[in-house]
């Protein structure tokens, strides 16, 4: 018989944790059998000395087990993205029905923004009418109809997740690669796609501030996927600079539009047509092109269709800002940054983002970058668009701009795609 003390002595002094005590500990503390702080405290522990991809692995899979698992019915093959987040991410609303125009079903489970990176579902809810709650019964009808479904998680998946990604909030270990590694996979294999592709950011607006820890993320969440049966690879993607030229909520919607209709920025574009070859190849789908099927118009389509299969209306006209304030360049020559974090600090700032997660944001909050690095720029240009409701909130806004951006005499060249873990 296990007991709470133990297990959090054994991998205190860094021993390794049995199967038995990972499957005992994660159900006893779903069942709130083990305290919060007995798993604060094991938490911590697992922060300090780590574990082995194995531990790891095993702590996925009792996650995975603390509740149900979609049991996907559907005549297409299933593959599904994740990205740990970044400014102006927005890629999820034109790869999900580019994927799906493709030939493949695409189980998009998603979240809400928390602090400067924003949330998926935080953006779909600008278009009026649009609702993130599905049922697992309206889940499987949309993607056997449309092939694609954007929506909030079922609250049977992975519930030892949601109770221990809470603690961890609150207790300094968030920053712990086996736990967000198990975090992350254990509701990805919950959903029950046959097959996942990561975008694991690296950068100033990341998660993971360089590119080897960024690589070490990837490289736990890959070896998970394949423990598990997944097909699965992982991309990791500059986060340096803010992804599009769009950051909030309607906004993103738009770019994200623009990008369906053959058009939108550069970076959003070829990051969406990456991410949709990796997922078309581990979906047995490699023959087809995605960068000629987004140029057709069919993912534009499909996108009209999942949008009003949740009760939106792809046609209904964003929310718009009250206010509007423009910072310019303060001389001419060539823009050679321009801090992702920064702006993502300055658009939650404005109202696109929450301090808790209970708290409302602004759909029409947001920034429009008129520029990027590698720009030319004259005295008095624009740079930044700050969109808001609230005019009392520029002020904070722009505290945070202060040094987002440089202006000098030539930029360096920016690479997207960073490296690659199969």
């Amino acid at each position: 018989m296990f007991n709470a003390v133990d297990v959090i002595r054994t991998k205190r002094d860094g021993a390794v944790l049995s199967d038995g005590q990972i499957d005992w500990v994660i159900d006893a503390y779903t069942r709130g059998d083990v305290a919060d702080e007995q798993m604060s405290a094991l938490a911590m522990a697992v922060f300090l000395n780590g574990m082995t991809a194995a531990e790891t692995a095993r702590w996925t899979a009792a996650m995975v087990n603390s509740g149900e698992r979609l049991d996907l019915h559907v005549d297409r093959p299933t593959v599904d993205k994740h990205s740990t987040g970044g400014v102006g991410d927005k890629i999820t609303l034109p790869l999900a029905p580019l994927v799906a125009a493709c030939g493949a079903a695409v189980p998009q489970l998603s979240g809400r923004g928390l602090g400067h990176t924003g949330g998926t579902l935080d953006k779909l809810e600008s278009i009026p009418g649009w609702r993130a709650q599905l049922s697992t019964d309206e889940i499987q009808r949309q993607l056997s109809s449309v092939g694609a479904v954007v929506c909030a998680a079922t609250t049977g998946l992975a519930p030892a997740d949601r109770k221990l990604y809470a603690l961890r909030d609150v207790t300094g270990t968030v920053e712990s690669i086996p736990l967000i590694a198990s975090s992350i996979m254990s509701k990805k294999i919950a959903e029950g796609a046959s097959s996942l592709v990561l975008d694991v950011k690296a950068g100033s607006g990341a998660f993971m501030k360089s590119t080897s820890d960024a690589r070490a993320l990837a490289e736990a969440l890959v070896s998970i996927g394949k423990e598990h049966g997944l097909g699965i690879a992982a991309l990791i993607t500059d986060m340096s600079v803010p992804l599009g030229a769009a950051v909030g909520n309607a906004v993103e919607v738009a770019e994200s539009v623009a990008v369906l209709q053959g058009g939108g920025p550069a970076d959003v574009v070829s990051l969406t047509v990456s991410l949709a070859r990796e997922m078309l190849s581990l979906a047995g789908l490699s023959d087809v092109d995605p960068a000629e099927v987004l140029a057709s118009g069919a993912a534009y389509e499909t996108w009209c269709r999942m949008i009003a299969a949740q009760g939106g209306d792809p046609d209904a006209p964003l929310p718009k800002p009250k206010h509007v304030h423009v910072v310019s360049a303060p001389s001419s020559g060539v823009l050679t940054s321009l801090d992702a974090y920064a702006v993502g600090v300055a658009a939650w700032r404005l109202g696109a983002g929450r301090t808790r997660k209970e708290d409302p944001v602004q759909h029409a909050a947001g920034i429009l970058c008129h520029a990027k690095p590698g720009d030319r720029v004259s005295a008095g240009d624009p740079v930044l668009e700050l969109h808001t409701d609230t005019p009392e909130l520029v002020e904070p806004a722009l505290a945070v701009l202060t040094d987002a951006f440089e202006i000098g005499a030539a930029a360096p060249e920016r690479k997207i795609l960073l490296d690659t873990v199969r």
